[in-house]
Parts: C-alpha cells; sequence; structure tokens
C-alpha cells in the first residue's frame, strides 16, 4: 500500500471515529454565525501593470480559464475550497507550493490554484515565481514581459515595475525570466523581505501563491519557509518515487504542511453531477 493510500485510510478512520462520537454523545458541533461581511470598494484597489496573457497559451498549457476537462474543473475547485477553509481557520494568508523533484505539475498547481482562489468575487491574489533557478510562470501564461522578480532582486527593477496584470480579475502575477544562481541568498536577502512586507500590506488583503523548487532539488523551500503560512506539496500517480516521498516528509516535518496534491491521477469521474 502506497504512503498516499495508508494517509488517506488513516483520514478515513478519523473521520467514522469522530463521526460515531458525535453521535454516541448527542454533541453535534453546532453553526457558526456568518461573519460580518465588509464589501470592497473597487475604486480604492490599486491598479498593476496590464500585461495580456496569450491565449493560445494557457490553452496549450491547461491554464484556467482555458480548461474544458469537466473532471479537471472540478478537481481545482475542490483544492480552492479546502485550501481556503485551511486558510480561514488559520487566519492565513502565504503558501508555498512545491514537489518532491522536477515534473510533478507543482506550477501548473500554483497558477491554478491562484486562479481558482481569485474567481471568488471576495478573494484577492498575488501569484508569485519563486522558482528562481527555472521561473516558467510568465510562459505558462505566454506573458512578455520587460521585468521581472529577478530584475527586482538585483536591484534593477522596483516592486511597482514587477506586478502584472494579466486580466485574470482580482489577480496580479509577480513572474520571473531571469535566472539566479545562489537562489537562496536572495531569498533571505533584504528586498526579498521587503517584498514579502509590501505584498502582506496591501489593501485588500490578498491570498499570496508562491511557485517555489522542488524540495530535494534546493535549500529554497527550506529557506523561505519561515516567511510562508503553510505548504502545499505536490505529487504525481506513478511517477513520484516512495524514498523520494519519504524524504520530503522528512524535510517538511517542522513545517507547516497545509496538504498535500495527487496530481495526474487515473481515477476519474465524469458523471455531469458528481
Amino acid at each position: 500500500m502506497s504512503l498516499i493510500e495508508t494517509a488517506i485510510k488513516k483520514i478515513q478512520a478519523s473521520a467514522a471515529a469522530q463521526a460515531q462520537t458525535a453521535v454516541a454523545t448527542d454533541t453535534a458541533p453546532k453553526r457558526k454565525s456568518a461573519a460580518k461581511f465588509e464589501p470592497i470598494d473597487p475604486t480604492t484597489i490599486r491598479q498593476f501593470k496590464r500585461v495580456a496573457a496569450d491565449p493560445e497559451a494557457m490553452e496549450r498549457n491547461c491554464i484556467l480559464p482555458q480548461v474544458t476537462d469537466q473532471a479537471a474543473l472540478r478537481g481545482y475547485k475542490i483544492l480552492r475550497t479546502r485550501i481556503g477553509q485551511r486558510l480561514a481557520a488559520g487566519g492565513w494568508h502565504s503558501i508555498a507550493v512545491t514537489g518532491t523533484e522536477s515534473g510533478q505539475g507543482k506550477t501548473l498547481t500554483a497558477i491554478n490554484l491562484a486562479i481558482a482562489l481569485a474567481q471568488d468575487p471576495n478573494t484577492y491574489v498575488f501569484l508569485v515565481d519563486l522558482d528562481l533557478q527555472r521561473a516558467q510562470i510568465a510562459a505558462y501564461f505566454g506573458m512578455q514581459i520587460e521585468k521581472g522578480l529577478g530584475d527586482y532582486l538585483v536591484g534593477e527593477a522596483g516592486i511597482s515595475d514587477i506586478i502584472y496584470n494579466t486580466g485574470v480579475e482580482r489577480l496580479a502575477v509577480i513572474p520571473n525570466s531571469r535566472a539566479l544562481e545562489h537562489s537562496s541568498d536572495f531569498l533571505s536577502s533584504p528586498r526579498m523581505l521587503e517584498l514579502e512586507e509590501k505584498l502582506s500590506a496591501e489593501k485588500p488583503r490578498r491570498i499570496v501563491i508562491y511557485d517555489m523548487p522542488p524540495i530535494l532539488l534546493s535549500d529554497d523551500v527550506l529557506t523561505f519557509a519561515p516567511h510562508v503560512d503553510g505548504i502545499v506539496l505536490v505529487v504525481t500517480e506513478g511517477f513520484t518515487a516512495r524514498s523520494s516521498l519519504e524524504r520530503s516528509k522528512e524535510l517538511l516535518a517542522e513545517m507547516n504542511l497545509i496538504g498535500v496534491v495527487l496530481n495526474k491521477s487515473s481515477e476519474r469521474n465524469d458523471s455531469p453531477y458528481y
């Protein structure tokens, strides 16, 4: 039995035990009162430099909303809901998305999670390409940019020069087109910390999704983990080795692992309803 299957069985067993306890004691949790909602005035939201994304590139790279596979669309909606619930419960606003090794689909997951979250009319999102040695977000969107995150980190651009509006409502993207050696040093630099503080202080408060390198291929995730609220690990069915998952588990032991995304699963449900 794989680690993923074992984890699923443990979760199912725990849920069943909780349900039995609730029935036996008749102490089902009470519904919380609805939180007071403060509407956002669109005129107060800062406008960023407009660089249109290429719909053909987005479709080719399976980027929302160009995805037509209904099973995939349901999968991203479920991921959005579960991540959103965990963020709300913890009062968290920033996530690093990583994989065990290259080829796991962590960049695609980060992009589509960011877009799915931004599809909620009350949620604003920053998507940051923090894979400083193998940046891909600009290419996935088909964006043609003048300056990116690497230019900012080496002091050749300001913050306002690297934040782009791609046309996806409520989503702002910080791409990169410049590979940086010694990337973990840049992640702990004063300029990176300044950027992090600026993004956290943006009004309305945004969820920040950082696309990061695979955890087993560099020390970038370990370096930057203290600066994010949680980690999402992407693994691929039939591809991620058990040994890689074990090593990743050891490295993530002291971090706040929000969840694991199983990518390219062979299980599908093509029912039009469920």
